[in-house]
């Protein structure tokens, strides 16, 4: 089953048997459309694992502007650091449409003060969230050329077109977001075009395979 493997890839796995039945029990499984947002600005604490699909996960300032700071892929859980520090100025958004396990908060809370495994489940997962605070960062600062557009295209992918996902732009404004010249992002776009993983259209640059296209970024390939 999907949901299984999820799990087992997730740090719910390292839970012994019972806990993890118990922050189970009374999860909550949903599908979703690509574009759907399970998280706004100061909305209530909430945790969801991400048993398929890619999700966004952006930093929202006062005028309405956005920076990605994370993607989470299958396995992957979020919410946890608001139920540590309560609720965030973020928004996190279906890249593509997903399937989620919606855990209980409560439960989970509950289950963290009594049970020290929870507990330090709980405190690796904040880890890995500054980490990967991180490395969205670094996929800026220190990325390759093809990285860096891999991972603006995919900030821009927001809507769908024919069933693709369409990052509005033109190359010349993809090489000025990116620091770099047209003719060097246009090579690149024909690499990713080539690896079956974009394809240009009159409306800006379609994602055939969003997760590959996730997997050309800095922080997929660097090591954790």
């Amino acid at each position: 089953m999907p949901d299984e493997a999820a799990i087992a890839a997730s740090l719910l796995a390292e839970l012994p048997p019972a806990l993890r039945e118990r922050m189970l029990a009374d999860a909550l499984g949903v599908d979703l459309p690509g574009g759907s947002t399970i998280y706004h600005g100061e909305d209530d604490p909430r945790c969801i694992l991400v048993v398929s699909g890619l999700i966004r996960v952006m930093l929202l300032a006062p005028d309405g502007r956005t920076v990605t700071v994370r993607y989470a892929r299958a396995g992957e859980m979020l919410g946890v650091p608001t139920i540590v520090g309560g609720p965030a100025a973020v928004s996190a958004q279906l890249v593509t449409a997903s399937r989620l396990l919606l855990l209980n908060v409560p439960t989970i809370r509950q289950l963290a003060d009594t049970e020290p495994s929870v507990a330090w489940m709980m405190t690796r997962e904040v880890t890995r969230r500054l980490y990967a605070t991180l490395d969205a960062t670094a996929d800026n600062a220190f990325g390759s050329l093809r990285q860096r557009v891999a991972r603006h295209l995919l900030d821009l992918a927001t809507g769908e077109h024919d069933g693709k996902l369409i990052a509005p732009v033109t190359q010349q404004a993809l090489a000025e977001a990116v620091g770099s010249a047209r003719p060097a992002v246009a090579r690149v776009v024909a690499e990713l075009r080539d690896l079956g993983l974009v394809v240009t259209v009159s409306r800006g640059i379609a994602i055939l395979d969003a997760e590959g296209l996730h997997a050309q970024t800095w922080s997929a390939v660097s090591p954790e």
